[in-house]
């Protein structure tokens, strides 16, 4: 004799229950669509654009091409940098007399790049004086386990005028023994996905999201920055970036010294 559910046969309630979850499914799809699609598209008129102030921080983020209207400040580059980024991070050492050698890092941050730049440093002849940035950001596990290596090997870490140092980037830069950032520079901040696919409904990655949280602020900690930074980032949604200013880079140790 076939086991039926109360009022309704076993075939049925099954497809009930399916039906249930999809339905969940797709309003959990819903509701997570905006952060999921492209900057701008449901937020055309409500960000606003061009130089950052004191208050008004928040600037739609294009984690492909490094913003040139942050700063309003039109004085010259400290170097030549790209505007448009790689998947991934290329080295390329400068050497301008003044600083001293520079190793520059430019592109997105992916899976692999710490080991790729532990080989390279260990190819160099000599260790340089200090690590540049220019970097949209990317995977965040892999920013700090850069900023740990770069910590461990005592090299200093710099946002050079011009540059951009966005998302997960600012991890890498918290691992520098010195920290400095130039006024001419962007740094910036979000929300992260902590490695979660950005086609799952956050709802249902809770627990690895928290996870994530706690090991940033652990290592935040751990590099002697205030995990109080954490608070821009979580307050930002993920299509946007929001921008730091000199007060919240020093008073968070996130920098040492603010260069010109």
């Amino acid at each position: 004799m076939k086991e039926r559910l109360p009022g309704i046969g076993l075939r049925r309630g099954i497809r009930l229950i399916l039906l249930v979850q999809v339905a969940i499914a797709g309003m959990m799809l819903v509701i997570d669509l905006p952060a999921r699609l492209p900057p701008g598209v449901f937020d055309r008129n409500s960000v606003p654009t061009g130089p950052v102030s004191p208050g008004d921080q928040t600037r739609r983020y294009s984690p492909d091409r490094a913003p040139d209207d942050l700063v309003d400040r039109p004085d010259p580059r400290d170097m030549p940098l790209q505007q448009q980024f790689s998947d991934r991070l290329e080295f390329e050492i400068r050497d301008d007399g003044e600083e001293g050698v520079t190793l520059l890092l430019t592109g997105g941050i992916a899976p692999g790049d710490a080991e790729r730049l532990s080989e390279h440093l260990d190819g160099l002849e000599v260790l340089p004086d200090q690590i540049a940035l220019h970097s949209p950001g990317g995977a965040v596990s892999e920013a700090q386990i850069l900023g740990r290596m770069i910590r461990d090997r005592d090299l200093a870490t710099v946002v050079l005028a011009g540059a951009s140092c966005m998302s997960s980037c600012p991890y890498v830069f918290a691992g520098g023994v010195e920290r400095k950032a130039s006024r001419r520079a962007a740094m910036g901040m979000h929300q992260h996905y902590y490695d979660q696919s950005r086609f799952i409904p956050a709802v249902f990655a809770v627990s690895d999201i928290q996870r994530g949280q706690g090991e940033t602020m652990e290592f935040l900690i751990e590099m002697g920055v205030d995990p109080a930074l954490m608070i821009y980032s979580l307050k930002t949604p993920p299509e946007r970036i929001y921008v730091l200013i000199e007060e919240e880079l020093t008073e968070t140790r996130l920098a040492t010294q603010m260069i010109d």
